[in-house]
């Protein structure tokens, strides 16, 4: 993954990390806090939003030191925990759809792994 495609994949994560939390406070509230699903909203928007933000970081620090290799297995992993996590809860808080409950817990592990990913890559500074 390249500097640029990390960069655009954080704005784009962000611009609608800001949409689908405006929506769901504002258009959505009254359906999330009667199916007791609004705090579950809310993680996802904010764990996409907080992965957005490093991968705008991780996409600058990319751009100025491309050998850093490491930086785009950190994008991928984050990439894919965002999906799965915040995604996952997006659609249980949506539609009430409970066994994608399961695979929450893999977008944690691929965001964790992500971190971990990061401060492999951080050893070469």
């Amino acid at each position: 993954m390249t500097a640029r495609i990390i960069l655009q994949l954080a704005a784009l994560l962000g611009a609608l990390g800001v949409g689908i939390g405006a929506f769901g406070a504002h258009g959505l509230r009254k359906m999330l806090e009667a199916s007791g699903r609004f705090d579950t909203f809310e993680t996802a928007v904010r764990y996409q939003f907080y992965h957005a933000l490093a991968l705008l970081a991780i996409g600058i620090l990319y751009h100025m030191r491309p050998e850093l290799r490491g930086l785009g297995t950190t994008a991928w992993l984050w990439l894919g925990g965002i999906l799965v996590f915040s995604g996952s809860l997006y659609v249980l808080c949506l539609t009430g759809f409970t066994k994608l409950g399961a695979v929450t817990p893999i977008g944690g592990l691929l965001l964790i792994a992500g971190w971990i990913t990061l401060f492999l890559a951080a050893r070469q500074l």
